[in-house]
C-alpha cells in the first residue's frame, strides 16, 4: 500500500452577500433547491455573529470541551455536529476545508470580506454600492444597476442557476 493520499479538489465557493434582511437566506434556499434538482451536491457555510453558542451548558458535549477535549463530534444515525473551539475566526477557505470536498459547490452566506466570487443582493430601498466588494460576479436586484457585472432579478432564479452552472460547475472546454 502506498502512503500517498489522493488529494481531493476543493469545491468552488460562491458567497451570497447583502445587508441584514435583504433576502440572502431566501435566495440561498432557492439556489440550493434548483442546483439539487439539477443533480448537484451543494454544501453551505453561514457566517454567524460573534459569541454565538452552539453547545448548551452542562450537556455532554459541553462537558467534554470543559474537561479539555480539543474538539467533540456529536454523531447520530442522520446527522453530525462538530464543536471545535477556535482561537480566531476561521477564513471561509478554512471553514470549507472542515466541510470537506464531497460537494460540487459550496454556497456561503455572508463573508463579504473574503476573496471568493460574490453575488450581492440588493433591496429596492438600498442604494446600490457594489464597487466596494472584491470579486463581485453578479447582483440580484429588482431595479437593474450599472456596476460592470451581470444583473439578475430575484424572480430569475433559473437564470442565476444557469450562470452558476456555466461559471463554476460545467467542465471548462480545453482549447488547442
Amino acid at each position: 500500500m502506498s502512503n500517498v493520499r489522493a488529494v481531493k479538489r476543493t469545491p468552488p465557493i460562491v458567497a451570497i452577500v447583502g445587508t441584514s434582511k435583504s433576502g440572502k437566506t431566501t435566495l440561498l434556499e432557492s439556489l440550493i433547491a434548483r442546483l439539487k434538482s439539477r443533480g448537484y451536491k451543494v454544501g453551505t457555510i453561514k457566517h454567524a455573529l460573534a459569541n454565538l453558542s452552539f453547545d448548551k451548558a452542562h450537556k455532554d458535549s459541553w462537558r467534554h470541551i470543559q474537561a479539555g477535549s480539543a474538539a467533540t463530534l456529536i454523531l447520530s444515525s442522520t446527522q453530525l455536529v462538530l464543536i471545535k473551539p477556535v482561537l480566531r475566526e476561521l477564513s471561509l477557505g478554512e471553514a470549507a476545508q472542515l466541510l470537506g470536498a464531497d460537494y460540487d459547490i459550496l454556497l456561503a452566506e455572508g463573508f463579504k470580506q473574503s476573496e471568493v466570487p460574490k453575488i450581492k443582493l440588493y433591496r429596492d430601498s438600498e442604494e446600490a454600492n457594489a464597487f466596494d466588494l472584491k470579486n463581485l460576479i453578479a447582483v440580484v436586484t429588482e431595479k437593474p444597476i450599472e456596476c460592470g457585472v451581470r444583473n439578475f432579478s430575484p424572480k430569475a432564479i433559473e437564470e442565476l442557476v444557469d450562470f452558476l452552472e456555466e461559471s463554476f460547475l460545467k467542465p471548462k472546454r480545453k482549447t488547442g
